[in-house]
């Protein structure tokens, strides 16, 4: 039933599958379709723009933070070491896909070869689990400078930092990594389109001619293991520094502490929301227009890249101010 309503919502876009698709029967094909985003195409060019710029907002802002705590030996810090991995994680994950993406809104640019799909697959859901991670370490470090603050410098060492970090890039690199290979050896039929502006694994393997419940348990675990328990410490984490907050004795320490988490809280929410409604529209969310789904699914590639350099970074003083010194001392 699942399959018979995909191909119902895709029927229209035949035009752009294979030839002899009716009858041809093939393990990988040399290569998918990527239509951008249904029933949109007349307005590619206009969304392209604001994509275009939340894509140069988060270069420009993760390789700032990047530049000035490299710069900054007072940044060389337990909370400046996760914001540098969470900059380059989000640099890798939004040029996984939006050169990609315009590539469709401005050059028609649909062909993906399949290894070059599978590739892209593989490096979206490792980098969003990356994120993820990323996103705990942060929570534990505001948790302990806040709620422990005596206890900061001797909890989170530099060993410490580079274990927390080596464990969030190995979680997110073997988690993954059955994805594509289960991608692979599924047989492929019947259409090589793909409703989408990249190559998400739910959308990749909703083409195969086969039963791809091992796919989809698995991503169900992997759903589990990361978004189920990373969302379960962070709330935790910022239920106990809110506690704290409410106990400071002054009412600006309280404002100031308070105005740092709930815009943190913010951005973690717009990283999470829009990916679990896509991963829960593939699978429930059948009435749910094509053209909203996709472009919800941009949003968790794009704006937490755009906001995290903002919001983690130039709300943070230090870094504010060297941004500061920089531009005065070019000034003068």
């Amino acid at each position: 039933m699942q399959k018979t309503l995909f191909c119902l919502r895709v029927g229209h876009l035949l035009p752009y599958a294979m030839s002899d698709s009716n009858t041809t029967d093939f393990n990988n094909p040399s290569s998918f379709i990527l239509l951008g985003i249904p029933g949109l195409e007349a307005a590619h060019v206009w969304i392209s723009i604001s994509f275009c710029a939340m894509y140069a907002i988060a270069i420009l802002g993760n390789f700032t933070i990047l530049l000035i705590v490299r710069m900054e030996t007072s940044l060389h810090a337990p909370m400046y070491y996760f914001l540098c991995m969470l900059a380059v994680i989000d640099l890798v994950l939004s040029t996984a896909t939006l050169p990609k993406t315009l590539g469709i809104f401005w050059f028609n640019s649909r062909e993906i070869e399949f290894s070059a799909c599978l590739t892209q697959l593989y490096f979206i859901h490792c980098f969003s689990v990356m994120e993820s991670g990323i996103f705990v370490a942060l929570a534990l470090d505001r948790y302990v400078a806040i709620c422990d603050p005596l206890r900061h410098s001797t909890i989170l060492t530099n060993p410490v930092v580079a274990k927390i970090g080596l464990a969030v890039l190995l979680r997110g690199g073997l988690l993954v990594l059955p994805h594509p290979f289960m991608a692979r050896r599924w047989p492929y039929c019947s259409t090589n389109v793909i409703a989408h502006t990249y190559c998400e694994h739910l959308a990749v393997v909703k083409l195969a001619c086969a039963d791809i419940r091992l796919s989809s348990y698995y991503s169900l675990l992997v759903i589990f293991l990361v978004n189920g328990l990373d969302i379960s410490f962070i709330t935790f984490s910022y239920t106990q520094i809110l506690r704290a907050i409410f106990s400071l004795s002054t009412k600006d320490a309280r404002l100031k502490t308070f105005g740092t988490c709930s815009s943190h809280l913010c951005v973690i929410l717009a990283f999470y929301i829009p990916a679990l409604f896509s991963f829960l529209t593939h699978r429930f969310g059948h009435n749910v227009p094509l053209h909203f789904h996709v472009i919800t699914a941009n949003m968790y590639l794009l704006v937490p890249p755009m906001l995290n350099p903002i919001i983690y970074g130039m709300r943070t003083k230090l870094i504010r101010d060297r941004l500061l010194q920089l531009f005065v001392h070019k000034g003068t």
